[in-house]
């Protein structure tokens, strides 16, 4: 009788540690169950979801075909709309339901753990709506389209906050190729761009500028802009082209950049090769024909190797440049008047000769 009585508690004993078990044994199996991905797939979570939304998107893509499973553990990791983070991720295959939830949970940053980085890169952006061309640029590479970035980066509150005037906020904005979170909003992007200005104007930079005659780093950039606009192909005429530019300022000349004025034209002088009297006559604050000094801010968006040009200027007393008459892209420097005049009937007249050819 004792021994029936010591089987029938040892079986009960085995049947509630089962009882208690089972559940703990099916989700550690249910946890360790592989998506059905052959490859890696990028998938993207754009919306805030909750988790049976994010398993019904994943069953669409073929990447999970088990959604009892998936729900389960995701609901034992307590997964929810709060803490299932928006962007791109890459699902390797065979990649387990413990993993794939993990790579979604956002962590103490706000990110995914899995969420991928992707490269934001803006150049080439000039004229009168330059920024427009940044929100393009980046809408391109973000989750942002293009008008939320131009609501947010034009509007005249947000340059304000950053303590730049309407002309010099494209100065806060360095041509680079930059890692983002496909996620990034418009006050995120922005926010970015601030850090990176003031991390490149270090104190050593600020006293460079100080040395060159500059009185903040919006200078700085707006002549940077000029020189790449002068000089767009060839880099180690910059440095010559920013001493040429500094000795105006410094000499109370005018600039008398093309351009400048070119800028006042927007996108009317595009492909005129040869620029004329009539164009240079624009009234307009950037024409340095007209005014002196620098413009009221940058004419295009350049990077740091432009502005390191500027605070780095060549030791020149170069007053004068004029494009070579040939296909080098390369400049004349004099500071002579009339060695300058001769440099540009020489290139008027071969720029004639090649348009007859």
């Amino acid at each position: 009788m004792k021994n029936l009585i010591k089987i029938i508690l040892i079986l009960f004993l085995i049947f509630l540690g089962f009882f208690f078990a089972y559940p703990k044994l099916q989700l550690y199996l249910a946890s360790q169950k592989s998506t059905i991905n052959k490859e890696a797939v990028v998938f993207f979570v754009l919306d805030s979801t909750d988790l049976e939304s994010l398993a019904d998107a994943l069953i669409e893509k073929n990447i999970i075909d088990d959604k009892k499973l998936f729900l389960a553990v995701g609901e034992y990791k307590e997964m929810s709309r709060s803490n299932i983070a928006l962007g791109k991720y890459k699902l390797t295959s065979e990649l387990s339901y413990s993993n794939l939830l993990n790579g979604f949970k956002k962590n103490r940053l706000g990110n995914g753990n899995g969420e991928l980085e992707v490269k934001v890169t803006f150049n080439n952006c000039s004229g009168p709506n330059q920024l427009e061309k940044i929100c393009q640029k980046v809408a391109n590479q973000i989750q942002a389209d293009s008008s939320e970035l131009a609501s947010y980066i034009l509007n005249p509150e947000t340059c304000k906050n950053y303590g730049f005037s309407k002309e010099e906020f494209p100065a806060m904005f360095l041509s680079n190729t930059y890692n983002f979170f496909y996620d990034t909003d418009p006050m995120q992007f922005t926010k970015r761009m601030a850090n990176e200005f003031k991390s490149f104007w270090s104190d050593d930079r600020l006293d460079k500028l100080k040395e060159i005659g500059l009185k903040k780093p919006s200078e700085a950039y707006t002549l940077a802009s000029i020189v790449y606009s002068e000089q767009s192909r060839i880099s180690d005429e910059w440095p010559m082209i920013s001493g040429l530019y500094l000795n105006r300022l410094n000499q109370r000349i005018k600039l008398q950049s093309d351009p400048t004025f070119k800028f006042c034209w927007g996108s009317k002088l595009d492909g005129v090769q040869r620029l004329l009297y009539k164009h240079r006559d624009i009234v307009c604050d950037y024409n340095t024909y007209k005014y002196y000094g620098l413009p009221p801010g940058p004419i295009c968006i350049v990077g740091k190797p432009l502005l390191e040009a500027v605070l780095n200027p060549a030791k020149v007393d170069y007053l004068f440049m004029c494009a070579r008459a040939d296909y080098s892209g390369r400049h004349n420097f004099t500071k002579s008047g009339r060695q300058h005049v001769n440099n540009a009937n020489e290139f008027q007249r071969w720029l004639t000769n090649e348009q007859r050819k």
